[in-house]
């Protein structure tokens, strides 16, 4: 890529958003109805970019909150990326000092990288040397009243091409539902994902799951227990996925090292940006532990950016970037469509290749701050 000339900011854009969800989302930490987010518009003087952070609405899986993100944005982030000269890597360098605040920090990042991009008129994938231009597509399924609403749910994912199922679970919702959706669907890719929901005591459990030829377990035990996933993963063949638990490169390294997994999730928004995302890559690419591109029910703006991610060479399974239709029956971009084959087109404009459909934007924000110099 040619040298493209740094880009002062003329004033940052946050806005609060909420998408009714198509259906609720159940996970072991609770259940969500509706998608708040908040975007980030970085404005320059003659080009615009735009970022999603992905804090929920309170600190179940993670320790960071949408009402937090915003304060950390209005009042320190967007002041400190304003009036100067900016490619992407000084945003990282401009807010080194403020102790974690990951998703807001990447929202930032985000909306900067997408205008110095869109400046030099080069595609997001090709910037971080994207090798397919369509994505394998897996779909996350919530926790269910019963095995019949979970079966139905997703044989119609399967009825649309989506290629691998993740089944969400917590104690008591665990080993009996996938037994049966094992049972009924012999030949289908499926994992589970327990958001950290287990202790080692549960051992025996996942014992009994790894009878039943799963992909993945991804987060079995809480976010902090490198060491008891590294005993977990030895006495299991199914690999164990690292989600929660890896917050940056140097946790991947650690990660691959104890052999606490054998699989790594990689979402932007976790580790504190689509730059640490690539150094995450390129620590697992160069360990030989495949990754996968995670997601937190993203409006088109957060999407088009995993899909951008999810191009990347070490990006050999399928991941959670569905389509607009998995969560919003209206999204903020042109939706995201899945092709019968099970396959998504990476936006190829430049930067993330999509902004936000004005009128529609304008309908689902809920708050909004300008912020100048």
């Amino acid at each position: 890529m040619s040298e493209v000339p740094e880009i002062s900011l003329r004033a940052v854009e946050l806005r609060e958003v909420a998408l009714p969800l198509v259906r609720p989302f159940r996970t072991s930490f609770g259940e969500e109805r509706e998608k708040r987010a908040i975007l980030v518009r970085a404005i320059g003087d003659d080009v615009e970019g735009w970022g999603e952070c992905v804090a929920s609405e309170e600190p179940r899986y993670s320790e960071e909150w949408l009402d937090g993100a915003w304060m950390a944005l209005e009042r320190w982030m967007a002041p400190a990326v304003l009036g100067q000269a900016n490619g992407p890597e000084r945003v990282a360098q401009s807010l080194g000092w403020l102790r974690g605040h990951r998703m807001a920090k990447a929202a930032i990042e985000a909306a900067v990288l997408d205008v110095w991009l869109r400046k030099a008129r080069v595609s997001l994938s090709d910037y971080l040397s994207g090798v397919r231009d369509r994505i394998a597509c897996g779909v996350s399924v919530g926790i269910t009243p019963s095995v019949e609403e979970m079966l139905e749910e997703i044989r119609g994912y399967l009825a649309k091409g989506y290629r691998r199922i993740k089944m969400k679970i917590e104690p008591g919702r665990d080993l009996g539902v996938v037994r049966a959706v094992r049972g009924a669907l012999p030949d289908t890719p499926l994992s589970v994902d327990a958001n950290g929901a287990y202790t080692p005591a549960d051992t025996p459990l996942f014992e009994a799951l790894d009878e039943l030829e799963l992909m993945m377990i991804e987060q079995p035990l809480d976010v902090e227990d490198l060491m008891d996933h590294a005993g977990l993963q030895a006495r299991l063949h199914t690999p164990i996925c690292l989600d929660e638990s890896i917050r940056s490169a140097s946790d991947a390294l650690a990660a691959i090292r104890l052999g606490a997994c054998r699989i790594i999730n990689i979402k932007p928004g976790r580790v504190g940006g689509i730059l640490e995302a690539k150094r995450v890559h390129d620590v697992a690419l160069g360990s030989n532990v495949p990754v996968w591109i995670g997601g937190m029910l993203e409006t088109g703006v957060g999407r088009a950016a995993n899909l951008a991610l999810a191009a990347m060479p070490g990006v050999t399974l399928p991941g959670d970037t569905s389509a607009s239709d998995r969560y919003f029956s209206e999204d903020l971009t042109e939706p995201f469509v899945l092709s019968a084959d099970g396959t998504m087109a990476v936006p190829v404009g430049p930067g993330i290749g999509v902004e936000p459909l004005p009128g529609r934007l304008e309908a689902c924000t809920v708050r909004a701050s300008l912020i100048k110099p």
